[in-house]
């Protein structure tokens, strides 16, 4: 499916770097990722964050734009997937266990450390830390095994 990736081209220094990036592969992962988080923050999770969060189902319903609201969460979640398809490919990763390896790394790397922000500054609790940091790694590892092994 030539049409559906694109070589991007980086420069490190002076040595140029390619990566075969498959944009089908990026949707499907935000689609993916989306439906994770639904998942994960409605019947899996939802009443413990909201409990954790300190929300009440009324507060939900007087949210606004949601529509924006998820727009603005699935490009966000395109960017990541995106990342994401670059580090898997410069990691040569072409396997289940690459592809969740490569996810799960970027999120020790980034989302677990960066994420405890929220319990050492913004006061939340551990376990609303575990089950945020949770869903990133859930996420992260499908998104990074839909990457190694799509072809």
């Amino acid at each position: 499916m030539t049409c559906l990736s694109n070589y991007e081209i980086f420069y490190v220094g002076e040595k140029m770097v390619e990566a075969n990036i498959n944009y089908l592969a990026v949707l499907a992962g935000a689609v993916v990722s989306m439906i994770i988080g639904f998942l994960w923050y409605g019947p899996l999770f939802g009443k413990t964050w909201m409990n954790l969060m300190g929300f009440k189902k009324e507060d939900i319903a007087k949210t606004k734009n949601m529509g924006l609201r998820y727009f603005v969460m699935f490009v966000g979640t395109l960017i990541m997937n995106y990342v994401l398809a670059l580090f898997v490919d410069y990691s040569g990763a072409t396997t289940i266990l690459g592809g969740a390896l490569a996810g799960f790394w970027l999120w020790l790397g980034f989302i677990a450390t960066v994420t405890l922000g929220i319990v050492l500054w913004e006061n939340k609790s551990f376990k609303l830390y575990l089950l945020n940091s949770g869903h990133y790694l859930v996420a992260l590892v499908v998104m990074g095994i839909i990457h190694a092994v799509w072809i």
